[in-house]
């Protein structure tokens, strides 16, 4: 399956722009232009995309067969909407958006034109740099599209060496959801690991604490809840009680850069890993009545 090579306009050139653009360009497409708006953009454009013009949005559209909107997910429909109502698009052009919440009824003022809609998420977290592009081997990007179009949006995804996975306008909302649940969460969940590490002296938090997360990963991608390990997992009531007053007294002590909140992250998650550890009637309820959240003045 290959696509005919295509004039692409980036819109956006935040880490998602700049890296598919990059990526398209490498398989021989064109970049018609890119629109840029703060210094961060206008140097990764510079960086990804060199020798690329940097254009108002007017101009990319009528340079492009293939438009790609890399914007936040709530400047895209209104996006969509101002290019469909000023007339740029003349129709019979490809607009693809790479939200993972949105699906196409998000372009759909560009449809009414004449337009060809697609969604393409990639199931990645991006840099913006040249080590985005062999991470995009592989890697799944959600499509979203009607019927008759998602020949050329599989195209596309194949093209750079992506893996399309059809998805239903309808459930893009929870796929969004779980991929920055797991994602995003993670992030800060790791970050308070390091945080508090670094704290009691350990040099390098993050390198200190790979082996232990990169097997755990591992095994709960694929083992699932089967993968939990750890004191409420044993029903170790006292090690949690431990582990949340020492908790306590680091939020209670945290410098302004460091946001108090372990003891409620802990708590939050220790519930859910509780409820997934199949334990024992009285080992279940003595592990939630520690995890109770305190009364204000506790």
């Amino acid at each position: 399956m290959s696509a005919p090579r295509l004039g692409v306009g980036i819109i956006g050139t935040g880490r998602v722009g700049a890296a598919l653009g990059a990526a398209l360009r490498a398989e021989g497409h064109a970049i018609t232009g890119a629109y840029a708006v703060s210094d961060a953009s206008r140097e990764r454009a510079a960086q990804m995309l060199p020798d690329v013009p940097l254009l108002e949005i007017d101009r990319i559209v009528e340079r492009s067969e293939l438009v790609l909107l890399a914007v936040p997910d709530d400047q895209l429909a209104p996006l969509a909407a101002g290019i469909a109502a000023t007339g740029l698009a003349p129709g019979g052009q490809i607009f693809a958006h790479t939200s993972g919440l949105h699906g196409i009824s998000s372009l759909a003022p560009l449809e009414r034109t004449g337009a060809i809609a697609l969604a393409l998420h990639p199931a990645m977290t991006f840099t913006g740099t040249a080590a985005d592009l062999p991470r995009l081997v592989g890697c799944p990007i959600a499509v979203t599209a009607r019927e008759a179009f998602l020949p050329i949006a599989q195209a596309l995804v194949v093209e750079i060496g992506a893996e399309p996975v059809t998805l239903a306008e309808g459930d893009r909302a929870l796929y969004h959801a779980a991929l920055s649940h797991g994602a995003n969460h993670l992030v800060v969940l790791v970050d308070q690991a390091r945080e508090l590490l670094a704290r009691i002296g350990i040099d390098q938090p993050g390198e200190y604490l790979r082996p232990l997360l990169t097997a755990a990963l591992e095994e709960s991608l694929r083992r699932g809840a089967s993968a939990l390990t750890g004191p409420v997992s044993r029903g170790d009531a006292g090690t949690v009680e431990a582990h949340l007053a020492a908790l306590a007294e680091a939020d209670g002590t945290a410098g302004a850069l460091s946001p108090a909140d372990s003891a409620r992250t802990y708590r939050a998650l220790a519930r859910a890993a509780l409820s997934r550890a199949g334990l024992g009637a009285a080992e279940e309820s003595a592990i939630r009545e520690i995890l109770r959240e305190p009364d204000a003045g506790e």
